[in-house]
């Protein structure tokens, strides 16, 4: 090609003597407060009462949940039998190794611990948390791209870019930008507007918005990008541990929608008691 694009970013963003700051590093506090502050703005314009603090509680248990399960579904589903004579390395996230499907499912249940402490409904939460997980999905995937990871296949697409290293010289698709546009930009645009309705959708609408959108894209940017080099294809060559995982996405987020839209639950923040508490 006689236009090649080179990645020829530094994936440190600065270094002080033995402290090293990477892009990778700053896309999650910058994704985590950018989710909290969104999230913060919608249930506010809901009129649901909740403060900052009960916001930051509510992202921190979401981030910690996140960290631990996305480690650990990279060591289950993409490890390839690796940390089983290496498990000390488990912990050695810093090294890379994150699944994000992992990290949704930890970032839910982290989120929920938070709404048992505070008593507030689950539902709802997740409904106005998610609407700026999008934009920190896309500041990830644009730290993947720094990083060089997780490239396409190769192309002859004018915006192809070589990668070098273990990616070869050819021109590759930028699947992570694919997907910092698909899941990042265009499901927050998606979210946002329907935080906006009025009336509000009805509980799970939001969550289950998320988890389909998600599923189908990561699915589909999954044909145009290399799978991760200890697994590669399963099933005879026909599909990826993305795309496997991604299928209960979209049936859960699929089931969410019809769920949410035939018992049309109204969004309240706290919990309303079911039965008078035993004496």
């Amino acid at each position: 090609m006689l236009n090649e694009l080179y990645q020829m970013l530094d994936p440190v963003a600065f270094s002080a003597g033995p402290l090293t700051i990477y892009w990778y590093g700053i896309a999650y506090v910058v994704g985590s407060i950018l989710a909290g502050v969104v999230a913060y703005r919608v249930q506010r314009r809901w009129n649901m009462g909740l403060t900052v603090d009960d916001i930051w509680m509510l992202v921190t248990g979401a981030v910690f949940g996140l960290i631990i399960g996305g480690r650990l579904f990279y060591v289950i589903f993409y490890g390839d039998g690796y940390y089983l004579t290496h498990p000390l390395e488990i912990f050695a996230a810093n090294q890379g190794g994150m699944s994000f499907h992992g990290g949704l499912l930890g970032g839910l249940l982290g989120g929920y611990v938070v709404c048992r402490m505070l008593r507030l409904s689950p539902w709802t939460v997740a409904d106005f948390a998610i609407v700026g997980v999008p934009l920190a999905l896309a500041l990830g995937r644009c730290a993947n791209f720094v990083n060089g990871e997780l490239w396409g296949k190769p192309t002859d697409l004018p915006w192809g870019v070589v990668f070098g290293g273990a990616a070869g010289e050819m021109p590759r698709h930028p699947s992570q930008l694919y997907e910092a546009f698909l899941e990042g930009i265009v499901l927050f645009v998606v979210l946002y507007a329907m935080s906006r309705k009025r009336p509000v959708p009805p509980q799970g609408a939001f969550i289950g918005t998320f988890v389909l959108g998600y599923g189908v894209v990561r699915f589909l940017i999954e044909f145009v990008r290399v799978p991760d080099a200890q697994l590669g294809y399963l099933f005879g060559g026909v599909i990826t541990m993305g795309q496997l995982l991604s299928l209960p996405l979209i049936a859960i987020g699929a089931g969410l929608l019809v769920y949410a839209y035939r018992a049309k639950r109204p969004q309240r923040a706290k919990l309303v008691d079911d039965a008078p508490a035993q004496q």
